[in-house]
């Protein structure tokens, strides 16, 4: 490839770079590329668009290993939070249905869900939302390319087609908002082969019949939820702790509450290979960590939530020196969303640290863009961030767990306290009590 050099000075030397980074005049294809379609890529770009900046967005979804594949808008609108509440709603309407006779209402004896038509509706909706996107990126005069993005260096990306072709953009400015997705517990024989994960569960045809959730994330617990909601006979199987990372005191009233509504818990235990039987079903062989004993289950369905991988490792991160925190693989950011590399940003689910949360991306995204804009110098605070849980219980929290805040502060110097708010109409016509 040709290359552009610069001579030595006498007190620097620049260095030898393609030819395609940029023209003469030192002016560059867009002043800011982003390369992921997510929520938060989504935000930043199109702020940074009604900022007057000349702004062009990559996103290209590579297939789940089962081949579910989806459209612009990343993990909450395909197979996170959008899905995942339409589906948690579905449930609800389901247990409001069998708790409306105590209410006067006439219902048949039996009730059946029907997962197709669920499922129809729900990724009729979700590519609606794809389509939202592509239609306001346009109307912002953002430009889409559904190309893979990788660095070549801090001011040029490399996109490449489902076709192979490539296409070669510069920007001044370069942002990161890949976001992550499921991991398989590759160690485990059959769990790539025979298992599926959010990824794959939200864009089902059928139902998953019978299903086991391994993992005990907040994933896995509204997977779980909505599963046994909608009449499904749902396992859940736990290496350690449930929500870790969440208050202990409300991690077990939501996992009593899904216990005393059907969800069944295989507490200390962990999956030791899945085998497709002749007949059809998976059985799953695990050991009970506590007695060492081997069971056995059969499953129409297995959903790994074992944790989120970042999406770093096709980005060219190590050619450029943009350093990654060596455990979780995710891109070490500044309180600006710098990278170590000029000119390179980073947002979202994919910064070290950073909360997995769509709202929190948006704003992040926005506020990055008005500082790219130079505009503003308003940094964002990660501190005292909501969020909600939609297990069967909701559970919302914000601020710090009763466990961090001690370990922050001491247990001295904390203040712990509790209570317990029903609504008076709760449960009254179901269980014949009544709150006053």
């Amino acid at each position: 490839m040709a290359a552009l050099c610069t001579v030595r000075h006498r007190w620097k030397r620049l260095k030898c770079l393609p030819i395609f980074t940029r023209n003469l005049t030192g002016r560059y294809d867009y002043d800011l590329v982003v390369i992921g379609g997510g929520s938060g890529g989504l935000a930043c770009s199109k702020e940074a668009a009604q900022l007057g900046q000349k702004v062009a967005v990559l996103d290209y979804v590579e297939p789940s290993a089962k081949g579910t594949k989806w459209g612009l808008g990343g993990t909450c609108v395909n197979v996170g939070c959008i899905p995942k509440k339409l589906m948690h709603q579905a449930a609800l309407l389901g247990t409001a249905v069998k708790d409306a006779k105590k209410y006067g209402w006439q219902m048949p004896e039996t009730l059946r869900h029907d997962w197709a038509v669920m499922a129809e509706a729900v990724q009729n909706h979700v590519r609606s939302l794809n389509w939202g996107h592509r239609v306001q990126l346009q109307d912002k005069k953002v430009k889409y390319l559904n190309l893979k993005g990788s660095l070549l260096d801090e001011h040029t990306v490399r996109g490449l087609s489902k076709a192979g072709k490539e296409t070669v953009l510069t920007a001044k400015n370069i942002v990161i908002a890949t976001g992550g997705r499921p991991k398989y517990p590759t160690q485990i024989p059959g769990a790539v082969e025979h298992g599926i994960t959010s990824d794959d569960v939200f864009w089902l045809k059928q139902s998953p019949g019978k299903t086991l959730v391994v993992g005990a994330s907040y994933v896995a617990l509204e997977c779980a939820g909505f599963l046994t909601g909608i009449g499904l006979d749902t396992t859940v199987m736990v290496r350690s702790v449930a929500l870790r990372g969440f208050d202990r005191q409300m991690a077990g009233l939501v996992t009593d509450y899904m216990e005393a509504y059907g969800t069944r818990f295989v507490w200390g235990s962990v999956p030791q290979r899945v085998d497709r039987l002749p007949s059809g079903p998976l059985q799953v062989t695990w050991n009970d960590s506590e007695t060492g004993r081997e069971h056995k289950d059969t499953f129409d369905s297995v959903l790994w939530a074992v944790g989120r991988a970042p999406e770093t490792k096709t980005l060219g991160l190590d050619k450029l020196g943009v350093q990654l925190n060596q455990e979780t693989g995710k891109i070490v950011v500044g309180p600006d969303e710098s990278t170590s590399v000029p000119n390179v940003y980073a947002f979202g689910d994919i910064g070290e640290g950073r909360p997995e949360l769509t709202p929190t991306a948006i704003k992040a995204g926005k506020l990055l863009a008005h500082r790219l804009a130079g505009q503003s110098t308003d940094l964002m605070n990660y501190d005292n961030v909501a969020t909600t849980v939609f297990t069967p219980l909701e559970y919302g929290c914000v601020g710090l767990s009763e466990e961090e805040a001690e370990r922050r502060r001491g247990k001295d110097g904390i203040e712990v306290g509790s209570v317990i708010l029903i609504p008076p109409w709760s449960g009254a016509l179901n269980n014949g009590i009544f709150f006053s």
